[in-house]
């Protein structure tokens, strides 16, 4: 009896100094969780001034906000079970191992991920944009993470993957203040150049849409197989870049034909050769 007794004393010592031990362990690594949850709020608040202070868009705004907030929470649960004595190597290993695989599966999609962020930060272009990409042409509904939204001129929706806009070519068709509306006119070879030019530069100086500065530049620009082709460069602002280029098309067209200059058809000379001719070659 005095050796169960015994027994019991002791394993009770055993189990008080565990007690003591883990005890402190967990108050302590209690605290470090209640700092640490302090501190990555307060870092948290510092990402998100800065964030503001960059304007930054705010889809990346709130994504990266989310990102660093559950990075750091992480860090702080892996810290937080190692202080109370959970072994966390063989966890991390294994979280590591999982990610590898996770994302060599999901490689395209990480893909048109890492695009949209980069898009999302650099903003080569942004929502209500007219750009020109991947073979379409319109207006930017939306940008999202994984793929951009756009809205072409004939009104059809199109998804783009953000990888595809990233790694490729974009052109932002309205982005600056001005544009320059190029505009060709054929003539026929026996017309007055002269006159032409003088015609086309009184259409262009009656649209007040087009700006007087920059000049208008009008030239010759090609011996073409049927015309003279004359080069009209006008600037406008970007706005009015559609209503110049067809308004200019049509009032060229009237201007012409009140003035007797022709725009010809595409011809070609066929020289008939009789078969005595032939015989005699």
């Amino acid at each position: 009896m005095e050796m169960n007794v015994s027994t019991l004393e002791r394993y009770a010592t055993m189990m008080g100094d565990l007690a003591v031990q883990f005890g402190t362990k967990l108050i302590v690594a209690i605290i470090v969780l209640i700092i640490g949850l302090w501190i990555i709020k307060r870092i948290l608040k510092l990402f998100d001034l800065a964030m503001d202070k960059k304007k930054v868009e705010i889809t990346l705004h709130q994504f990266m906000l989310s990102i660093v907030s559950i990075l750091l929470k992480a860090i702080l649960v892996i810290i937080f079970a190692s202080m109370v004595g959970v072994e966390t190597t063989s966890l991390i290993a294994v979280l590591g191992a999982a990610g590898l695989a996770v994302g060599l599966a999901l490689q395209g999609s990480l893909s048109n991920f890492a695009g949209g962020i980069l898009i999302l930060f650099f903003k080569p272009f942004k929502a209500g944009d007219v750009i020109d990409a991947q073979g379409y042409v319109g207006v930017v509904q939306e940008i999202q993470i994984f793929n951009t939204i756009l809205l072409t001129l004939d009104n059809q929706r199109v998804i783009i993957p953000n990888g595809l806009l990233s790694n490729g070519c974009v052109k932002n068709l309205f982005v600056e203040p001005t544009r320059r509306v190029d505009l060709t006119f054929g003539i026929s070879y026996g017309d007055d150049i002269k006159k032409a030019k003088e015609v086309l530069q009184s259409v262009v100086d009656a649209d007040e849409r087009i700006l007087k500065t920059p000049g208008v530049d009008i030239f010759v620009s090609a011996h073409a197989d049927s015309s003279i082709n004359i080069l009209v460069r006008p600037w406008t602002n970007s706005e009015n870049y559609w209503p110049v280029y067809f308004g200019v098309m049509e009032e060229v067209k009237l201007a012409f034909d009140r003035e007797n200059i022709t725009i010809p058809f595409p011809q070609q000379d066929i020289h008939l050769i009789e078969p005595k001719d032939l015989k005699q070659a």
